[in-house]
């Protein structure tokens, strides 16, 4: 379910005009978070880590209206909920798209999950579906083979785009700690550095959590 934001007593309305006006209305941040408490969780439990992280980034998204903002035939809708549409690696070192719906109950979510995994490698190309031209989704990316300080995603500049992006590095340990590279890109038309510090925050808190 999505609402109709009237556009003329929105908050945001001289926000969204100003950067509107970019030719490329996105802007990044990168950031490291703390994993170690969930990557123990996960072995203890025999979670994927994985997967573990991406329910706690697609909750930390779903408490913050801003990153359910969508932009829809030039009008502003706000979306209920917002799912994952991922990439996942196949042994052949290509990747497809898969969609972890999201729910408040980890073991449902789990095992969708583990279901679209399974679908993505089965197949060849990219699976370039229905799901994946979905705009109730962030769109999600790991690179799992080395840590990054910086990352740019590509957008094509000529569409009114406004699906914020995310991708996670490779984790690395300092000091006794793990820790998840994380870059965050958004259209500041809709969100901006507030927003993605909450995203850090909420985020943060659903990995420190102990089962």
């Amino acid at each position: 379910m999505k609402t109709k934001i009237n556009f003329q007593t929105w908050p945001r309305q001289e926000y969204y005009e100003h950067f509107g006006r970019c030719d490329d209305p996105y802007f990044g941040i990168t950031a490291n978070v703390d994993c170690t408490v969930a990557y123990e969780t996960c072995k203890r439990l025999g979670y994927s880590f994985f997967v573990y992280y991406m329910f706690e980034s697609i909750k930390a998204i779903n408490q913050i209206e801003n990153f359910r903002y969508r932009l829809i035939d030039k009008d502003i809708w706000l979306f209920d909920y917002i799912h994952a549409s991922t990439t996942i690696g196949r042994p052949d070192n290509t990747f497809g798209f898969a969609l972890f719906e999201y729910t408040k109950d980890f073991d449902v979510f789990q095992k969708n999950a583990k279901n679209q995994i399974a679908e993505v490698q089965k197949t060849q190309g990219l699976r370039a579906n229905d799901d994946a031209k979905r705009l109730d989704v962030i769109h999600y990316t790991t690179l799992p083979w080395f840590s990054f300080t910086s990352f740019k995603h590509e957008k094509n500049i000529n569409y009114k785009e406004s699906i914020p992006k995310i991708a996670f590095g490779k984790f690395f340990e300092h000091e006794g700690k793990k820790w998840l590279p994380v870059s965050v890109n958004a259209n500041h038309g809709l969100v901006d550095g507030y927003h993605v510090g909450k995203y850090f925050e909420l985020f943060q808190m659903g990995l420190n959590k102990k089962l």
